[in-house]
């Protein structure tokens, strides 16, 4: 009896799609960005498929390794520059020397300020009228059509946002014009316009870019008492309210910037009477005025400006990343106040003099 052989037709193994989703969420974008060529089913999900941008994003969200800091600046032919660290490497004993950079070309009229940040996405006011957004993740970049506005004598300032109830990113546009009448004007990505929504009814608005959370756009009101009132925009209802901030009882002067930590409403207060401190709070229930509480206090350096200070980031171990002004009234620095140890240090980043503004993305 002849012995027969046969040999198996060797296959690569299959495995569900749903479980090839799951295993891809875990990549870094950049590595997604080349599994694209894989196959068609996996570059139609990468590129086009909104769940799985999603998935990715709240994954990325909770993973403090694809937490990046963001340094833009002008290089020696006018460009805007952007200059990439992760953020572990901002808390790291040793200076990050390895960055990732890109530039933009920008003309010489631009002035280029007034940065938000939003899933990855950030948002450059150019000029009074002209909006830059970046992907830094994919190093693409998109300008928005100019706002269309009646009048020459006005400033505008620039918040990107997510819009959950329209599934939109949408950039909130408010304009202020001869430093009394204001109107705020909504822009949909994917459009080509822009669209007019209920003035705001408040006096006194700041003019910097709007924070965003929770569902909405919030700005500092300053009444005659320097009494610091939060003016809140809600996206779902687009209409108004006001919130009270934990200064109203401080009589003294105090500047307060707002910003977002931990994906609460904060309050970097600045005393200007005594210089010796700066006061974190947070609201831990946003809309509640009692959920108010006080972080910590950051002792100053001698070398800085304090006012015009911005909350970055804080750790899980509860160090925080500053970016404040240098008493020379032109140089930014970072700073790191640990708060378990009250203790401060200043990051060397190489190969930087002078930076105009820093963010954190995911």
């Amino acid at each position: 009896m002849e012995e027969t052989t046969s040999t198996a037709t060797l296959t690569p193994p299959h495995l569900p799609f749903d479980l090839v989703t799951k295993i891809l969420c875990l990549f870094p974008v950049k590595h997604l960005l080349r599994l694209r060529c894989i196959c068609k089913s996996w570059n139609s999900l990468i590129s086009d498929d909104s769940n799985f941008a999603r998935k990715h994003l709240r994954l990325s969200t909770s993973n403090h390794d694809r937490h990046h800091l963001t340094i833009t600046s002008r290089n020696s032919s006018g460009e805007l520059l952007l200059r990439d660290y992760p953020i572990s490497s901002i808390f790291s004993s040793v200076s990050p020397t390895h960055a990732t950079q890109f530039s933009y070309p920008l003309v010489d009229e631009c002035v280029f300020d007034g940065v938000t940040t939003c899933d990855g996405m950030l948002c450059f006011r150019l000029n009074r009228s002209l909006a830059l957004l970046c992907n830094p993740s994919i190093r693409k970049f998109k300008m928005l059509p100019p706002l269309n506005t009646p009048e020459q004598n006005y400033i505008a300032s620039f918040t990107l946002v997510y819009d959950r109830f329209s599934h939109n990113y949408k950039i909130i546009a408010l304009i202020i014009y001869h430093n009394i009448e204001k109107e705020v004007n909504i822009h949909t990505l994917g459009t080509d316009y822009w669209r007019k929504i209920q003035d705001l009814p408040y006096d006194n608005i700041n003019s910097p870019p709007g924070i965003f959370v929770s569902d909405t756009v919030n700005w500092f009101r300053y009444d005659d008492t320097c009494t610091d009132i939060i003016v809140s925009l809600d996206l779902e209802k687009e209409s108004y309210q006001t919130l009270w901030s934990p200064l109203q009882d401080i009589k003294f002067k105090v500047f307060n910037t707002l910003g977002v930590l931990r994906d609460c409403l904060c309050i970097l207060s600045h005393p200007l009477i005594s210089h010796k401190f700066s006061h974190f709070w947070i609201m831990k229930e946003y809309g509640n005025e009692q959920s108010w509480t006080k972080l910590f206090s950051i002792p100053h350096i001698e070398d800085g400006i304090y006012y015009h200070c911005n909350a970055l980031y804080i750790s899980e171990d509860d160090q925080v990343v500053l970016e404040f002004l240098l008493k020379t009234g032109i140089k930014k620095s970072l700073l790191i106040y640990d708060s378990l140890n009250n203790t401060s240090k200043i990051p060397q980043i190489q190969n930087i003099d002078y930076w105009l503004i820093s963010k954190i993305y995911v």
